[in-house]
């Protein structure tokens, strides 16, 4: 739930502070857009708001609308002949698709104008400057949001706002001169296996679900045939509930493992916001903090 998610900074203030001609470019930024970009409560605070914001654009009701019209446009053409009040009349059959297809049309790019506008606020595109003046004097934040860059839910893709890169600038070693006081936790086994089985599974329920299917309607065919041959069909029911069986318990696992990566991973996050040299995150660890 976003609603009641506690967002750490990419970067902090110890991190700006690594060098004084960072923090002072970051400071201007700061000064344009109204907002202390090295306070990093009022950063956890104002990224949290955004986030709602950015999530309540993409998934507000023009989305859905747009989203059942486009479905009821697209299948429409398949199943409207089929209609008792619409069968043998091509017209009715037919056309109601094309309007569906133009309200989708609507709604999904007024949906997207709405989320678009929400990630281009000025208060994100401040931090994204700062984000990309860090970069540009080699502070690498160890995980950039999904959301903030206006990427796929599953990380993927360049996005719609991306962090804008600068000029490599050679670091200085004037900054505060206050060591970073967080350190990176060790990865624990725990971990390391959640990293292994993160990405295995997934296909239990559909394939349940199909072996279940098959297996009835092969019972059924071969009881409406007098076929007896065909009630060897019901062997599929005990093996999807078999894969039903495998994937819960491959679930469970990766339940039992989360709270451990979820903590290592925000951890590192944090120490790297910090100042701190920390490893880089692995794909499915990345995923975990986007979900």
């Amino acid at each position: 739930m976003t609603e009641a998610r506690t967002v750490t900074p990419p970067l902090a203030g110890a991190a700006f502070a690594a060098d004084s001609r960072l923090l002072e470019r970051v400071r201007v930024v700061g000064t344009r857009t109204g907002v202390d970009y090295t306070d990093d409560a009022a950063m956890s605070d104002l990224l949290g708001r955004h986030r709602r914001a950015v999530d309540r654009a993409a998934r507000g009701p023009a989305g859905w609308i747009g989203g059942l019209a486009m479905a009821a446009g697209a299948i429409w053409p398949f199943i409207g002949h089929a209609v008792p009040a619409t069968a043998g009349r091509p017209l009715l059959a037919y056309a109601p698709a094309g309007p569906l297809l133009v309200l989708a049309a609507v709604c999904l790019t007024l949906a997207r104008l709405r989320w678009k506008r929400a990630l281009m606020h000025e208060e994100l595109k401040g931090y994204r400057e700062a984000l990309g003046l860090a970069w540009a004097y080699g502070i690498e934040p160890a995980h950039v949001p999904a959301w903030l860059e206006g990427r796929r839910e599953d990380g993927g893709g360049k996005g719609a706002a991306p962090i804008p890169r600068y000029a490599p600038v050679e670091r200085s070693d004037e900054g505060t001169g206050i060591p970073p006081t967080v350190t990176p936790p060790p990865k624990e086994a725990a971990v390391l296996e959640y990293e292994r089985v993160a990405d295995q599974g997934g296909w239990h329920d559909e394939v349940g679900w199909l072996l279940l299917f098959a297996g009835g309607i092969g019972a059924a065919v071969a009881v409406s045939s007098g076929e007896p041959l065909g009630l060897a069909a019901l062997a599929l029911v005990p093996l999807a509930v078999a894969v039903w069986v495998a994937g819960h318990r491959q679930g469970s696992r990766k339940a039992s493992l989360r709270p451990e990566a979820e903590a290592y991973a925000g951890a590192v996050v944090a120490a790297r916001a910090a100042g701190a040299e920390t490893p880089d995150l692995s794909p499915q660890l990345r995923a975990l903090l986007d979900d």
